[in-house]
């Protein structure tokens, strides 16, 4: 033992894998790639409850004899969240979990020993992915933390603090333009699933849009029309999962069911209605989260022979005693599956139609509802079984793209960043109230005789931002706090 030196004892653990020994070659880098689209599969497991639940588009299956929910999925459906409400802690702390893979990934990427271009690829590949992070960043919370490197210690991360919006937004752009040149337009079958060129086009257009720099929107949408995709006839085989990967979707999460690898996806397992015993979810005893369930209102807003509502939600259900049970549910993502708990459904980020209704909408802002705005518009609706629109004043277009939206891209998280990027926080504020009231006078589903509390739908205007966590503000008191919280 004396003949020891201290550099003996300082020996990383072989069994313990860190970033100063990997990243050396090609597999670990495409291995480090993996492992951030592996996270984004957690993150968008719960997603839903910050883009649908919070809008007018979907609610609760009410639990009378569970009220453990409360203070977290409650609080955000009934808009009662604060700085300690949980899922939202959640929610920027798992966006920042996800960057710090990002981050080190490309910290590391220039020593790799791999190709050029497999490093170039990797590159473009993360920076969208940061771009689209700090896109749901910017928009939930505002003003957030900008990191770009690896933070290494304590008073690094200290030091961080909330940069503006404007500064947000001029890192997304960033990363989106230098993705757009890394990215390539398509991939090896053996590769599907990887972002595109398309896909940070189609972001960057999204994020002109709510920036209302509407002839950039239009040029860079333009690109996006350029790359081949095309609408599928029936909009069913949009979501089925036999079908992935097919030439609508530009960007989706990839889940793999039918087998027990870890990867699979479970979204009606969460939004089926509880106690369907099997009625919906093909298992037997079977039941239902009972969250994320579409509202009377969404019900309402299909006209009469839209051809994507039966697909996309079911107002009720039949249960094992051949009774009718009205409580809605969405659809979308019910599919046949072999082994319980393990469905094969990818989750649509980025589609085709998404891409058409935002150019119709930034060609109507910018210049009117011109002929090219109606045909993009109108490729939705004629795919939907509808009659094509036409001779609309610019606000009355306006309303009839949001009301597109809805419908055509319902329960895939664009509802609540729609109705904010259209609506003046006043608007949004009267217009959330109004639907509050209805929910609350007719509610979607039986409340077994609990009465709302006073507050419940009521939205402020300081909601249209989610707050600060309180355990980043406890951490770290120099973050500021949004207003009203």
């Amino acid at each position: 033992m004396s003949s020891c030196s201290d550099d003996f004892l300082n020996k990383a653990d072989p069994t313990v894998l860190v970033a100063e020994g990997f990243y050396s070659n090609e597999k670990e880098l495409e291995q480090a790639v993996a492992g951030v689209y592996g996270m984004l599969r957690n993150h968008f497991n719960s997603e839903w409850q910050f883009n649908e639940y919070i809008s007018d588009n979907t609610t609760l299956h009410f639990n009378v004899g569970n009220r453990g929910q409360g203070p977290a999925l409650e609080a955000i459906e009934f808009w009662q969240y604060n700085a300690a409400t949980p899922n939202v802690a959640a929610l920027y702390n798992n966006i920042y979990s996800i960057m710090v893979n990002i981050n080190t990934t490309l910290k590391r990427l220039p020593d790799a020993n791999a190709s050029e271009a497999v490093k170039l690829r990797a590159e473009g590949e993360m920076k969208m992915i940061r771009a689209y992070l700090y896109f749901q960043l910017v928009q939930h919370f505002g003003d957030v933390i900008i990191v770009t490197e690896p933070v290494s210690t304590p008073s690094e991360a200290f030091a961080l603090e909330r940069q503006p919006v404007e500064t947000v937004y001029a890192q997304i752009i960033s990363d989106l333009d230098q993705a757009i040149t890394a990215l390539p337009a398509t991939y090896p079958a053996n590769q599907t699933g990887r972002v595109t060129k398309g896909a940070a086009l189609s972001l960057l257009g999204k994020v002109r849009l709510t920036r209302k720099e509407y002839s950039q929107a239009i040029a860079t949408l333009n690109q996006v029309v350029g790359l081949n995709y095309q609408l599928l006839p029936n909009y069913a085989n949009v979501f089925a999962p036999a079908n992935k990967n097919h030439s609508e979707s530009i960007w989706a999460i990839q889940y793999q069911g039918d087998n027990l690898f870890g990867v699979h996806s479970s979204f009606i397992y969460t939004f089926a209605p509880r106690e369907s015993g099997g009625a919906v979810i093909n298992f037997p005893g079977q039941e239902g989260g009972g969250w994320n369930t579409p509202t009377k209102d969404i019900i309402a807003a299909y006209e009469a022979g839209d051809l994507r509502k039966a697909v996309s939600l079911k107002e009720g259900y039949f249960n094992l005693q051949g009774t009718w049970v009205p409580v809605p549910f969405i659809n979308k993502y019910n599919h046949p599956h072999t082994i319980r708990g393990v469905t094969n459904d990818n989750w649509p980020v980025i589609r085709y139609a998404d891409v058409l209704l935002m150019l119709a909408e930034a060609i109507n802002e910018e210049s009117g509802p011109t002929s090219d705005a109606y045909t993009h518009l109108n490729a939705v609706r004629e795919r939907a079984g509808l009659d094509p629109l036409s001779g609309l004043s610019k606000d009355a277009f306006r309303t009839a793209v949001l009301h597109e939206r809805r419908v055509e891209l319902a329960f895939e998280n664009h509802r609540w960043l729609d109705l904010k990027r259209t609506k003046t926080v006043p608007e949004l504020v009267s217009f959330l109230n109004a639907y509050g009231l209805k929910e609350r006078a007719d509610p979607t589903t039986s409340r077994g005789g609990i009465p709302f509390s006073n507050d419940d739908f009521i939205f402020q205007p300081h909601q249209v931002l989610f707050p600060m966590p309180e355990v980043q503000t406890r951490i770290n008191p120099s973050l500021r706090q949004n207003p009203g919280y």
